[in-house]
This record gives C-alpha cells, sequence and structure tokens, in this order.
C-alpha cells in the first residue's frame, strides 16, 4: 500500500523566523517521523525570485533555511529535501499546467487580486507592476505539488487558496489526458497558522515584525522585549485575549505552562516579568538547535551535498513522471507517429476512476478494471469536492481499510483483491 505523502516548501526570501518555525518547520519535522508518512520538504528559491532581485539575499536565505531544518532535526536520510531550482521538471511541469489552467482562476489569487486593489485605489493601471510571475505565482506551486503526488500539504489558512487551485490543476489535466496527478489536501493546524509579531500583525518578513529563529541569546532577549503591549501597570489583570505575547507563549509551551501564564495575566504579572517568562521558554527550546545551525552556516558546503542528493532522490520520481507526462500531452518521437492510435487504446484500457452526479444531485465515484467491469462504487457526496477528497483516501488507505471506513461497496463478483489490483497503476501514474 502507498504510504500518505506530505510536501512542505519555503520560500528562500529571508532570514527563518519563530512563525515559520512553528507554523511549517517544528511540525514538518515531526510529521516525517510518521512511519505511514513519506515526506518531502523543499527550498522554494523560484517562488523567491517573484518578490527577490537581491542574488546574495536569494542564496543567502537558501543556506539559512536549510541549515534550520537541518538543525530542527529533519534527517535528510528519512526524507526527500531539496532545492527546487534542482528540479527541472517542476518548471517543464509548471508550463504543461498552465496550458490547461483558465485565466479566470489566476485573476481570482489573492496575491494578484490584492495588488490590482491597491494599484486601483491609487488610481493606477491595475496591472501597474505587476509581473507575470507574480500572476502565474500559482501555476508554479501547483506544479510544486503535483510533481511529487502529494496528498497532504500543511499550510497557513491564508496559503488554503493555493492547494485548492492546484486541485483544480491537477483535474483539468486529468481530465484531458488521464489518471496522472493525486489532487492534494491542505492541513492546517489553526493553534499555530498565523503567530503574531512582535506588532501584532502576522508575523511576516514583510512586515519587518519578525523573531529570527536563530538570533543570538541576547538579540533573542531585546526582540521579545519589543513585542508591543498596553500600558496596564503591575498589579492590574491583564487580558490574554488579543495579546502577541501571549499567543507566542502558547505555541511554544505546554498546556500546564499555558494555565499558568494565563492565571498569571489574571493576577496582574508585569509586562517586564512576563516578556522573560517568554524569553526564557523559547530559548530553552531553541538553544540546543543553535550550536548544529551555525554549523551548518560555517560549513555551506555540507548543505550544498545534502541538497543534491536529495534532488537525486526527488529526479528519481519527477523524470519518470515527467517522460509520461510529456507523452501523454503529445510530446513524443516522431518514430512513435504510427502508434499514435495504440497508444490511445492502451489508454483507455486502463484501470480508472469515473465521476459523476446522477439526478438525486449527489456527486459519486466508482473504479473500473481494464476491462470495463465495475469493481467498486462509492456513496452520494455533496459535492464534488467531498467525493474527490474521498477517492484521495481510497488510493492512499487501500480498499480493505476503506470500505471499513467508509459508505462505499465491492460490487457483486468483485473483490478487495482486484480493486485493490486496479488501484496500483492508478497510484503508480
Amino acid at each position: 500500500m502507498s504510504l500518505l505523502r506530505f510536501l512542505t516548501g519555503i520560500t528562500t526570501s529571508g532570514t527563518p523566523h519563530l512563525g515559520n518555525y512553528v507554523g511549517s518547520i517544528r511540525p514538518s519535522v515531526q510529521a516525517s517521523l510518521r512511519a505511514d508518512v513519506e515526506s518531502f520538504y523543499f527550498l522554494a528559491d523560484y517562488h523567491a525570485l517573484i518578490k527577490i532581485d537581491e542574488p546574495a539575499r536569494v542564496q543567502r536565505s537558501t543556506l539559512e533555511i536549510a541549515a534550520s531544518w537541518l538543525a530542527a532535526g529533519l534527517n535528510p536520510e528519512r526524507v526527500t529535501f531539496y532545492r527546487q531550482s534542482d528540479i527541472p521538471e517542476i518548471p517543464e511541469l509548471t508550463w504543461l499546467l498552465t496550458c490547461v489552467t483558465g485565466k479566470g482562476l489566476l485573476n481570482r489569487a489573492h496575491a494578484y487580486k490584492a495588488s490590482v486593489d491597491k494599484n486601483t485605489a491609487a488610481g493606477q493601471d491595475p496591472d501597474a507592476d505587476v509581473t507575470a510571475g507574480l500572476f502565474m505565482y500559482p501555476v508554479l506551486m501547483g506544479a510544486d505539488i503535483l510533481m511529487f503526488n502529494a496528498h497532504k500539504v500543511p499550510v497557513g489558512r491564508d496559503q488554503v487558496q493555493h492547494i485548492e487551485m492546484a486541485r483544480d490543476m491537477g483535474n483539468s489535466f486529468n481530465h484531458r489526458y488521464g489518471q496522472h496527478f493525486v489532487l492534494p489536501e491542505a492541513v492546517i493546524d489553526d493553534a499555530v497558522a498565523l503567530l503574531p509579531g512582535v506588532d501584532g500583525r502576522k508575523m511576516s518578513k514583510s512586515y519587518d515584525n519578525h523573531i529570527p529563529m536563530f538570533a543570538p541569546r541576547e538579540q533573542l532577549r531585546k526582540s521579545i522585549a519589543g513585542i508591543v503591549t498596553d500600558s496596564r501597570a503591575p498589579g492590574a489583570p491583564k487580558d490574554t485575549e488579543g495579546s502577541a505575547l501571549f499567543q507566542i507563549y502558547q505555541a511554544f509551551a505546554s498546556a500546564e505552562e499555558t494555565a499558568a501564564l494565563r492565571q498569571a495575566y489574571a493576577d496582574g504579572i508585569a509586562w517586564g516579568d512576563a516578556k522573560q517568562i517568554l524569553f526564557e521558554r523559547i530559548d530553552r527550546e531553541i538553544a540546543p538547535m543553535r550550536e548544529a545551525y551555525l554549523g551548518y552556516i560555517n560549513h555551506p558546503e555540507k548543505v550544498e551535498a545534502i541538497l543534491l542528493a536529495g534532488a537525486a532522490k526527488a529526479r528519481a520520481i519527477s523524470q519518470p513522471l515527467m517522460t509520461q507526462l510529456r507523452h501523454a500531452v503529445g510530446l513524443r518521437k516522431l518514430s512513435e507517429q504510427g502508434e499514435t492510435k495504440a497508444a490511445k487504446l492502451t489508454k483507455v484500457a486502463r484501470p480508472a476512476f469515473k465521476q459523476y452526479r446522477e439526478s438525486d444531485g449527489q456527486f459519486y465515484f466508482k473504479l473500473i478494471d481494464a476491462s470495463g467491469h465495475l469493481l467498486l462504487q462509492s456513496q452520494g457526496f455533496a459535492s464534488p469536492k467531498e467525493a474527490a477528497t474521498s477517492m484521495a483516501q481510497l488510493r492512499s488507505e487501500g480498499v480493505t481499510a476503506w470500505c471499513a471506513r467508509h459508505s462505499g461497496w465491492l460490487m457483486p463478483g468483485s473483490t478487495a483483491d482486484a480493486a485493490q489490483a486496479a488501484l496500483q497503476p492508478l497510484n503508480d501514474a
């Protein structure tokens, strides 16, 4: 049975901060230890070029982010850890997806709409200073995800739209050229998805309100001292609601520690004392990693070797898939011209999922074998998204486990083994 694939990337546009750590790096390292998960982690340096035109900054950020992940405990032997630009199949897939993606879909992307709205409000041309890179950003992100047929993509809530767009692109390609892509699902941890910065807004390099992940101890203390609080004096009860200091502490502390600080707020703790508690709690977690981080920063050749080894692992997957995709869209050797009709028949004569809507308004899917025999039938779903999600679960869990947990059933004359055998070439595609 196929493992569940998780994929996570961080754009190499600056120094990693605590928001990156609690929102992506820490949960990614924890997920990489699961026996049922196959993990992919990448440094999104192509994405950085959309907003950063300083080559040295992109290069330095790539080193810092890679070192951060490694220092946090990511084991490159257990996962596929690579630099986006080392995988040439990703930009090639981006073009294939561009050719099946409607411009209207990209018009609705949050980042593009925000730029257009800002220009319109200023009385400028709506597309002033909007590059094609910004407009096409969701397609590149879709290629990152679909290239490795990721089942789950951990993201902040503000990134969910990109996962939905990747699903749309994968579905459009599958509809035209056969089942090649798994449709990904977003994974959100609301407790840490949007860590506040020192000014209370979302922690972000672009807001310059972030706390560097591996800042020296005294710099960390100074950054925490700069967290904005209200003017209530020591002894006056304080609110945890809306307190950036409390929210940051909660992302690091245990339930017991969080409860203790909540009570201290109610008892009127001084802001200086609360900031000292936060500093000590963060430093206790980060300090053991700091030495390892500096070791990687001071020996970039070690990081380079790790990333190149990871790229080799990644390309063992991306190259065969791209060969299939090129053939699927017609980018073939001219000597294969006479085989086109036979290839088309072969494509049809494969196991397949069929999704459809019945007159009752419900959405269904079924699994048929290469001979067209119906093997498995799903229950009805209220939306096509719910049907697609259940289909992805069937592919990842296997027939027996899925039938035990869902209201779907094997058809008379079919067996779990026969249905599982039909799933295999679809999962391998």
